[in-house]
């Protein structure tokens, strides 16, 4: 199994139809992460002191529509990752995306939105090819280093004062990218990205 990335595991999100398109997403995309929920667990307890597990989507709950994208997350909790801010290792037909997330279901998005507001600065020290966003649900995500002024304390804000409201920020790499990546290449530009993550996420989960 070649864990580097191929234009195959981007057509996947064209097959028409749930059965079809989820057969495809076994077969082809799905090893791929659950060798990285593998590696990347193992790289988050050992980098933070708290184990972590990996969670590989398996898009239970559909029923007609077919998944427009497809993910592995990390969390310090084996039965689920939702309600608390976890990282993401994930694709889109266009692009994957390595991101840490608080998402609507995250009961204390509150206090997260506070800490980050008042730790504002750190995202100054992100690399500037990160991104910023708002929904979960979208591929599309905005500049880190265009939104420090305006957009980044307006989407912690919401946050905190949205109950759906969720909060986004990592990286991406376009599919034309990732497939001319090797496998070392791909893997330090994961590591790379976590470990720029790691300050913020000790702040979402107020760990000095």
């Amino acid at each position: 199994m070649k864990y580097t990335w191929e234009q195959q595991d981007f057509e996947v999100f064209q097959i028409e139809g749930l059965e079809h398109r989820m057969q495809a997403l076994i077969e082809k995309v799905r090893p791929k992460f659950e060798e990285f929920g593998h590696t990347y667990a193992s790289f988050f307890s050992s980098k933070t002191g708290d184990e972590f597990y990996p969670h590989v989507a398996k898009h239970a709950r559909r029923s007609v529509n077919p998944p427009k994208d497809s993910w592995v997350a990390f969390a310090p909790y084996k039965r689920g990752y939702k309600a608390i801010p976890h990282f993401q290792i994930g694709l889109w037909k266009t692009h994957v995306f390595i991101i840490l997330a608080v998402i609507y279901e995250a009961p204390d998005k509150v206090q997260i939105a506070e800490r980050l507001l008042k730790k504002k600065s750190l995202f100054k020290k992100m690399p500037q090819d990160f991104i910023i966003s708002g929904d979960h649900m979208s591929p599309e995500a905005f500049p880190l280093k265009n939104a420090h002024k305006e957009l980044l304390p307006s989407l912690l804000d919401r946050l905190r004062e949205v109950k759906k409201a969720e909060f986004i920020v990592g990286r991406h790499i376009s599919s034309e990218q990732a497939i001319e990546m090797t496998e070392e290449a791909f893997d330090i530009f994961v590591e790379e990205t976590f470990e720029a993550l790691l300050p913020i996420y000790n702040v979402m989960v107020n760990k000095k």
